[in-house]
């Protein structure tokens, strides 16, 4: 029933794309664990945490009883307030050395994701290296791993010094590194911890989706490289058609199975696994985590009885868009939230109402080929290949800085720019020349670079020497881009989301993080909702009925939303696109 249970370690961390159920499975496994009898701690890492609406119990920064659950404890760190002490550490003392200009570089350089991440690191390296804090527990469960990069970049002995401090690399997220000496006796212990199987077991969680299961291979790619092979994987959320036959779950079942057969790659068929059924809403308290285990969770609707916020549906929103006139349209939020499949359906609808439109994607080739189906004469498309983009943007900073640094300071580098916030970096020249395009068209792109790194690239010297070193001058592109996606009449930003509760904390954090940036969004499109349907399979009916509190949510974050309603046919090829906007009217004359 729980195999990633049996003969449970000290240490137990989850890890997964965001959405799967990662903290779901952390905290059922910590009840059932406080349940046989054993001392639990509990703790997460995630700076959008609902530990304590799951639990049902509030949490704070120290361990605390969870309410119904004996020998529980749980806590939330808070790696966005260690991040701020990791920024406030380093640049007060350099306020009034440095020009202004520059100590807004560095500011940006520790606002990114990569600092939050390392920051958690150093939080729960106390609860994983500490021989005392280890004591007080038979198991500590984490609900949020951290990642090969990290671990590779810690290990790095260059890490430990003022690198960043003198960086003039182009280098972006390595600022929380020079915070962490007083820390590396427990690092060094915690990373002897990590690799132990006899110590800890890192549970990978996905969904039988695509992008899920590609970011479950991944991750256990980068965490076997560091040496941590006590690796078990959880599919959780497969949904088994039942005996009634509704359209809506078969799809739903049918989907999950060609999504496994897919992306189930050799190196996760190989790891020690089980399946979790679909459960649907969310888990509430302790004795839900209890039923899910036992897979006997209570299936009763939600009892939140407001009426469902208004909405556009994904045509309205065309014509909205459409009505603004030439432009840039950018779909943007976590992955495998339908961005690729909502960019490329708005762009088929444009297109069929006789405007010229270019469709830019970051999505492989061949995909965005099965997605589009056949063409339209006045849609062009084309890719930005962030592979190729970052492998050029690498050789060019590493060349530049080599004759700069000492081998542990390039080893460093070199560590730093396979961070995530790199491939953004490096894909910026391609998305400003084709932002330019939308001067007299339509351009759609499935994604864009985040609010940080374009305050990054603001604020930061680096990018434009290396683009001065090349060309002499900068390309107008690049000049005019931040003007134009500041520019509410040129760029329409679409913050994509689940109605789901991890999809959209997440995106309502990328929205703080373009308004701090000086974009608007120009709304919400809510993907792949039941609301609107008329499921027959009871499981999909809670699942409907508890979208509600989310649509709710987002109806406080934005004016403009939309909400695009499961198909039954998957929206794929000409007609499963054009389905998503099939209300839209021709209009007269084309």
């Amino acid at each position: 029933m729980t195999p990633w249970l049996s003969n449970a370690p000290k240490l137990l961390l989850f890890t997964g794309k965001g959405g799967v159920g990662k903290t779901s499975l952390a905290c059922a496994s910590a009840v059932h664990l406080a349940d046989q009898g054993h001392r639990v701690l509990l703790v997460s890492t995630d700076p959008a945490s609902n530990l304590d609406e799951v639990l049902g119990t509030p949490l704070t920064g120290a361990a605390g009883p969870v309410q119904g659950v004996k020998g529980l404890q749980a806590l939330n760190l808070d790696p966005l307030e260690a991040a701020a002490q990791y920024r406030a550490r380093m640049v007060d003392p350099l306020k009034g050395v440095l020009p202004e200009e520059s100590l807004r570089s560095i500011e940006e350089q520790l606002s990114g994701a990569c600092t939050v991440e390392i920051a958690a690191f150093n939080e729960f390296t106390r609860l994983i290296g500490d021989d005392d804090v280890l004591a007080l527990y038979d198991h500590i469960v984490l609900d949020t791993a951290p990642t090969g990069h990290t671990l590779r970049l810690l290990s790095l002995p260059a890490a430990w010094n003022d690198f960043i401090a003198d960086n003039k690399t182009g280098s972006s997220c390595l600022g929380p590194l020079a915070g962490l000496e007083e820390q590396r006796d427990l690092y060094e212990k915690a990373v002897i911890h990590l690799r132990d199987p006899e110590q800890t077991r890192v549970v990978v969680v996905s969904r039988p989706e695509d992008g899920a299961l590609r970011e479950a291979d991944r991750a256990v790619g980068e965490l076997r490289e560091e040496g941590i092979h006590g690796l078990f994987l959880v599919i959780n959320g497969l949904f088994e058609p039942g005996s009634i036959q509704d359209p809506l779950a078969v799809s739903w079942a049918e989907r999950a199975k060609q999504s496994l057969d897919r992306s189930l790659s050799p190196v996760l068929k190989a790891l020690p696994q089980c399946t979790r059924p679909f459960t649907p809403g969310g888990l509430l308290g302790p004795e839900s985590l209890r039923q899910f285990l036992q897979d006997a969770t209570n299936l009763s609707p939600s009892d939140i009885t407001a009426p469902i916020p208004d909405h556009l549906d994904l045509a309205a929103l065309v014509e909205s868009l459409e009505a603004k006139g030439p432009g840039v349209i950018l779909t943007m939020g976590k992955g495998g939230v339908g961005k690729t499949t909502l960019a490329a359906a708005i762009a088929r609808a444009l297109a069929r109402r006789g405007h010229p439109v270019h469709l830019s994607t970051t999505d492989p080739a061949a995909h965005i080929a099965e997605t589009l189906g056949e063409g339209l004469a006045n849609l062009e498309v084309d890719r930005i290949d962030p592979r190729e983009e970052t492998r050029k943007h690498v050789e060019q900073v590493l060349a530049t800085a080599a004759p700069e640094l000492d081998q542990a300071g390039l080893e460093l580098l070199e560590e730093e720019l396979r961070s995530p916030c790199t491939e953004e970096v490096a894909v910026f020249q391609a998305f400003a020349r084709t932002v330019a395009k939308g001067t007299d068209r339509f351009v759609v792109l499935d994604t864009a670079p985040t609010g940080h790194t374009l305050l990054l690239l603001d604020a930061s010297e680096a990018y434009h020497r290396e683009v001065l070193r090349d060309q002499g001058e900068l390309p107008e592109s690049v000049k005019t881009l931040l003007p134009r996606l500041h520019d509410p009449e040129f760029t329409r930003v679409l913050i994509t989301s689940l109605p789901e509760a991890t999809p959209v904390h997440e995106a309502a954090r990328l929205q703080e993080d373009l308004r701090r940036a000086g974009i608007e969004p120009y709304g919400w499109i809510l993907n792949q909702s039941l609301t609107g349907t008329h499921p027959a399979d009871p499981r999909l009916k809670i699942q409907q009925s508890r979208e509600l509190q989310y649509l709710q949510e987002v109806a406080t974050l934005t004016s403009r939303r939309a909400l695009v309603p499961w198909q039954v046919q998957e929206p794929r090829g000409a007609d499963g696109l054009d389905a998503l906007t099939e209300t839209l009217t021709e209009p007269a004359g084309v």
